[in-house]
């Protein structure tokens, strides 16, 4: 019997996510109105697309476009086990479908690194906001490799300012990158490459940090930590000890203690 999860996140752009073991089932000839991003985490994939057969398998990114249809079945005894995300049309730009049916399958370790990492921030609670910032910069270099030079500007300094200074106004609430973007008129992309560039971190990653600056002096009033969690902008409490422990080396009841006169 196959294994399969599907679920839809709560990040725009992402239609659906799916993850799946499959020891006998074929896929018929079938299609979607998303892209389909492909990882093959186990054995290997055999598929047909516009009349020709290819192979997703190991640490290729596989990229089909949307309304092609194409069908898959295992290329090896003992079926396949994958992760799949669906994206919204609107993510790639219709252009790229044709290069997509000329090379569906890209070679690209970072790149495979990336989509894997935001498979298991969309699982996680409370980090769907740094799976955002990792999508775009995937998106980014998909683009890249399918040839689309639309925007390849270099990163920029006061992007990255004028981001950061924006974010200073959202630590608690959050700001989407989108909603960021939109705000600054700059491409997603590019925020987020500037911001790296400068920072050495995505933006989420920065609003994290401080978010666990905000909860450290909260601690130290004398709040309760699940109250400490809520108010300074994290998911929850264990969301809040994972991060705190990640940046200070120390739980937060660790760290109430050693506060103590």
């Amino acid at each position: 019997m196959p294994l399969l999860r599907s679920w839809r996140p709560p990040l725009p752009g992402i239609a659906e996510v799916l993850h799946a073991r499959f020891e006998q089932h074929a896929y018929p000839m079938h299609a979607h109105d998303t892209w389909t991003v492909l990882l093959v985490d186990d054995g290997a994939v055999r598929y047909d697309l516009d009349r020709h057969e290819r192979g997703a398998f190991g640490d290729l990114v596989t990229v089909l476009p949307p309304r092609i249809p194409h069908n898959g079945t295992s290329a090896r005894p003992g079926g396949f086990r994958k992760r799949v995300l669906y994206l919204e049309e609107n993510q790639l730009p219709v252009r790229l479908t044709g290069a997509t049916i000329d090379t569906p399958a890209i070679t690209d370790q970072p790149l495979h690194d990336t989509i894997s990492r935001v498979h298991r921030l969309l699982r996680t609670p409370g980090e769907t906001p740094l799976a955002e910032d990792l999508l775009t910069l995937a998106l980014a270099r998909l683009r890249t490799h399918l040839g689309d030079t639309a925007d390849r500007r270099p990163p920029s300094r006061a992007a990255a300012v004028t981001l950061r200074d924006l974010l200073e106004e959202h630590i608690v609430d959050g700001l989407p990158l989108s909603t960021a973007a939109a705000l600054l008129h700059f491409d997603p992309a590019h925020l987020v490459r500037s911001f790296r560039r400068a920072y050495g971190m995505t933006p989420h990653q920065y609003v994290v940090s401080r978010r666990v600056d905000v909860a450290r002096r909260l601690i130290l009033t004398g709040q309760p930590l699940r109250t400490v969690a809520a108010a300074s902008g994290f998911h929850d409490q264990p969301h809040l000890n994972r991060h705190f422990k990640r940046i200070l080396g120390v739980t937060p009841g660790r760290f109430t203690a050693g506060t103590s006169p």
